[in-house]
């Protein structure tokens, strides 16, 4: 995840940059200029005319590039680590690694909870492929939850065409340098196997009156 950093103009500058690019505004007025007084004094521009237009446009397209600068990069060296703290969940998930899993947690009875859901699922299914997409992160101190979209399938072996699901849900992390799970709410996708045995278990008989 990363902060909005100013855009790279191409079709001449924009007023957000003006304000930040003196230099870049130098070169603007030399390429607008130039093609007037070549017009006034001649019927016809000659090859080094546009050679010298094209090297100025040149120039102020890298200085523009060069000038991107993060303004807030506490901010986004923390949502970075966000982000990272999501991947690795994801991949620790999708590679059935249980340590890997297990350090991501905070020591809470929910998390041993959902951590048994999830080993369940890499006993009961021999391959996982799971995708995640951040819809938005919402940061109060040192709490943090990631509302993301997800999907994926669930193979028993290799010949299964496999399970597919999908839905949305919240994960909880919490501090800064360091990100943890603090809480997962919602539908999310571990628990695969505990989801499946509710669904195929056969339904009660209606009672009679």
């Amino acid at each position: 995840m990363k902060l909005q950093a100013s855009e790279c103009p191409t079709n001449g500058l924009t007023r957000r940059f003006a304000r930040t690019s003196g230099l870049a505004l130098t070169g603007l007025r030399h390429i607008s200029i130039l093609p007037v007084m070549m017009t006034r004094h001649s019927t016809a521009m000659t090859p080094a005319a546009y050679a010298l237009i094209g090297w100025c446009g040149l120039v102020f397209l890298l200085a523009a590039c060069s000038s991107k600068v993060i303004q807030y990069p506490e901010d986004h060296e923390r949502f970075r680590r966000i982000d990272q703290a999501m991947e690795a969940l994801r991949e620790a998930y999708q590679k059935k690694d249980r340590s890997a899993l297990q350090d991501l947690m905070l020591p809470l009875d929910q998390m041993e909870r959902l951590q048994h859901e999830v080993e369940q699922d890499f006993d009961a299914y021999h391959s996982i492929v799971l995708e995640f997409k951040i819809e938005r992160i919402m940061i109060e101190g040192d709490d943090v939850d990631v509302y993301v979209h997800w999907q994926g399938i669930w193979k028993k072996d290799a010949d299964d065409n496999g399970l597919r699901q999908r839905g949305h849900g919240r994960l909880q992390w919490v501090g800064t340098h360091s990100i943890l799970l603090r809480g997962a709410q919602g539908d999310l996708p571990f628990g695969m196997k505990t989801r499946q045995t509710y669904s195929d278990a056969p339904a009660a008989p209606a009672k009679r009156p």
